[in-house]
Formats: C-alpha cells, sequence, structure tokens
C-alpha cells in the first residue's frame, strides 16, 4: 500500500515520468503517421506495377499468337518442297552480313 503523504521528489519524478510518457506517444503517433503514409503509397505502387504486369501479359500472349502462326506458315513452306526459297535466304543473309563486313572494314 501507499502512503497516505508523499514527498515533494517522489511528485517531481512521476511528473518527469509523465512527461517523458507523453513525448514517447507523440514520438509513436508521428511513426505511426509516416508508416500508415509510406504503407498507401506501397499500396498504390503495387497496383501501378500490376496494371503494367497485366498489360506485358497481354501483349506477350499476342506475340505468341503472332509467332505461333509465323511458325506455321514457315512449316507449310518447308513441306512445300520449295528449299530453293530457304537456299536463297541462305545466300541473301551471308550477302548482307559481307556488306556489313566491309563497311565496317573499310571505315
Amino acid at each position: 500500500m501507499r502512503r497516505a503523504h508523499q514527498s515533494n521528489g517522489s511528485q517531481y519524478s512521476r511528473d518527469a515520468v509523465e512527461e517523458e510518457n507523453e513525448q514517447m506517444v507523440e514520438g509513436l503517433k508521428t511513426k505511426i503517421t509516416a508508416l500508415k503514409s509510406l504503407s498507401i503509397d506501397i499500396g498504390q505502387e503495387v497496383r501501378s506495377q500490376n496494371g503494367l504486369l497485366r498489360e506485358m501479359d497481354g501483349d506477350f500472349d499476342s506475340v505468341g499468337g503472332i509467332l505461333s502462326s509465323a511458325m506455321g506458315r514457315l512449316g507449310k513452306l518447308s513441306k512445300a518442297g520449295h528449299n530453293r526459297y530457304i537456299f536463297y535466304l541462305l545466300l541473301f543473309s551471308f550477302f548482307v552480313f559481307f556488306v556489313i563486313y566491309l563497311i565496317l572494314k573499310f571505315r
């Protein structure tokens, strides 16, 4: 049990502790406000990034469709027996690389 009468020193220390607690509470409020603002900003950034990822996913799907149709046409071309077209394409590629080589060599 506490004594009925207290000395001035204990009252002063109690007031000092109360004041220190109030300062700590204010500091915590400031930190909580900063954390709340930061978490809101992070949430907005995550939503924005998710939107960009969904757009990229759609773009990749469409490019995948284009590539699969091109591969199908290339497969049909190779099955059709037009091997001379592949030979011409190969010769053209070598010619282009040779021209690029000459340009870079004599610069």
